[in-house]
């Protein structure tokens, strides 16, 4: 919407996400998919329109064959077909998926003082999960007054002509599903078998595309991350909890920690599922921004005019000493490079990173948790004060990622000898530089971790066949409240080393020093570094 480069009869529109400087900001990125908020058509809540404020998310859909009007720059009925179909061509001729968030779990009618708008008419009791001794009142597996019957046929028709039309009229490349878990409930509780997950798994079409979902929702059970089926992939809730602890210096965290970097084996592996099924995330649209989440410790959502008693009250979140804005240099230094462990940790995890628009520029919401009806500044990007130094972080380390296979590997790290080798895929070791014994995981106190990252010892082929070889990486955390020495393993680990990252410094060293196995490497606290085997 202040895009200065981009004309403003095209701002906050399909056509306008798809002008060439927009997407030249993704591209120079590196970014290889958008996923788009809801498209689908919706309405805007009396109650929020009531008090001057605006369904700004979209989770209110109505006409799931439709692309939302108000996203046209036309302005004409009928127009905002062909530009979303401009739009994805556009993205896709520059190499960017698009992904659709798509409300299949409530309809816009609410609760049963919603209003009737078409699914209410037209069958009230085949649409929707009534409640069994009373047929007047609705199911609410959403907190939003309705949930859509999954267990009725043409409700099951409806969902699938709606992705296919996405799929096969505007080439959209697939779906994340809000509140999936209420899709999957068959009588009360979460079924991996249910009747949605069947003709998905069978669909000659929707099986082939990305399939993401949001794997809970607000009811009893609803809680499902790590138990979707095969073909699916998740948003990993417990990524997002458990690194938000790590670096704000929470106890007991180590074990988990390492588990979530290398893909979350301990919710995927048992079931036949890959690193990939993990969608890792820091930060989403319900919830702080990455700049936030450094610098609040309350949720402050008063804006939304509901005495701030909406959005979430456990965060996660850390200050960093000072709640909001401040002058102060060494909170802003400390925030700053919480913001880059933040990415580090995302973009060298296994399994897929996702990234909230507007993190890399250091996006604000003034401590807004909940900015679902903030269509103004509150939620929009601020270009003119966008943080350059974090933007060209964040680049160099997506580009980091890309460059080299060993941080998105296909399959789980086995952590045993590889290819008759001492050295095996996988080695995590204490700041001394000696492997971490069972016991040193559980001491709650412990938040420093090396891990060494074995290039040879990927064992998944290419699209060719052919075996994929990569540089080794060493990758110290530090998330202490003080610096902490490391010293490099001896052995066969690796002879000469060098320093690619720092998140203690925002831009690369102009000289490459040499570190050697006993080298001792000072580590900042709350910082990390990437160090990569150079013999």
């Amino acid at each position: 919407m202040r895009h200065p480069d981009v004309p403003e009869e095209l701002r906050g529109t399909y056509a306008g996400l798809a002008h060439p400087r927009a997407i030249e900001h993704f591209t120079r990125l590196g970014i290889t998919a958008v996923e788009l908020m809801p498209v689908h058509q919706f309405i805007h809540d009396k109650h929020l329109v009531e008090r001057g404020l605006r369904n700004y998310w979209g989770y209110n859909s109505i006409g799931y064959l439709a692309p939302h009007n108000e996203y046209s720059a036309s302005g004409q009925t009928g127009q905002q077909v062909q530009e979303f179909k401009q739009m994805v061509k556009g993205l896709h001729e520059a190499g960017i998926e698009v992904i659709l968030d798509v409300v299949y779990n409530h309809t816009a009618e609410g609760n049963h003082l919603g209003p009737i708008l078409s699914f209410k008419g037209i069958d009230n009791a085949a649409y929707y999960r009534l409640m069994p001794d009373d047929r007047r009142y609705y199911m609410d597996y959403t907190g939003t007054g309705n949930s859509l019957n999954m267990r009725h046929p043409h409700v099951l028709q409806l969902i699938m002509d709606s992705l296919r039309y996405w799929v096969l009229e505007m080439h959209v490349d697939g779906f994340r599903f809000d509140l999936a878990a209420t899709l999957a409930r068959e009588l009360h509780d979460v079924d991996r078998l249910s009747a949605f997950f069947d003709i998905i798994q069978q669909d000659p079409v929707i099986s082939q595309v990305k399939l993401i979902a949001e794997p809970w929702d607000v009811g009893e059970g609803g809680y499902q991350v790590g138990k979707f089926p095969p073909l699916w992939m998740e948003w990993n809730g417990k990524y997002r909890d458990c690194v938000r602890d790590y670096w704000r210096g929470q106890d007991q965290t180590l074990g988990e920690f390492a588990y979530r970097i290398t893909g979350s084996p301990d919710l995927y592996e048992a079931t036949g599922r890959r690193p990939y099924a993990s969608v890792n995330f820091i930060t989403a649209h319900d919830g702080f921004t990455l700049h936030d989440l450094v610098s609040y410790n309350e949720k402050h959502n008063e804006a939304n005019g509901e005495d701030n008693r909406d959005g979430e009250s456990n965060n996660r979140s850390w200050n960093c000493g000072v709640e909001g804005p401040t002058d102060d240099p060494q909170v802003n230094a400390l925030r700053n490079r919480q913001k880059r462990n933040f990415l580090s940790t995302l973009f060298l995890s296994q399994g897929i990173p996702m990234l909230l628009g507007g993190d890399e520029i250091g996006r604000a919401q003034r401590g807004n948790n909940n900015a679902y009806c903030q269509d103004n500044e509150i939620s929009w990007f601020d270009w003119g004060s966008a943080d350059t130094t974090l933007l060209e972080f964040a680049r160099r380390l997506i580009q980091l990622r890309k460059q080299h296979p060993v941080f998105r590997r296909r399959k789980w790290f086995q952590g045993r000898p590889i290819h008759g080798a001492k050295v095996t895929d996988i080695g995590w070791f204490t700041p001394d530089g000696l492997e971490m014994a069972e016991e040193q995981w559980g001491e709650g106190f412990a938040k420093a971790l090396g891990v060494f990252l074995n290039g040879e010892g990927i064992d998944s082929p290419d699209a060719r066949g052919e075996r994929v070889v990569d540089d080794s990486f060493y990758v110290l955390f530090n998330a202490h409240y003080e610096p902490l020495p490391f010293v490099l393993p001896k052995g066969d680990w690796g002879k000469e080393w060098i320093v690619v990252l720092d998140t203690n410094k925002p831009l690369p060293e102009e000289e490459e020093q040499l570190y050697k196995p006993g080298d001792e490497i000072p580590v900042e606290s709350r910082s990390a570094k990437v160090l990569r085997r150079v013999n």
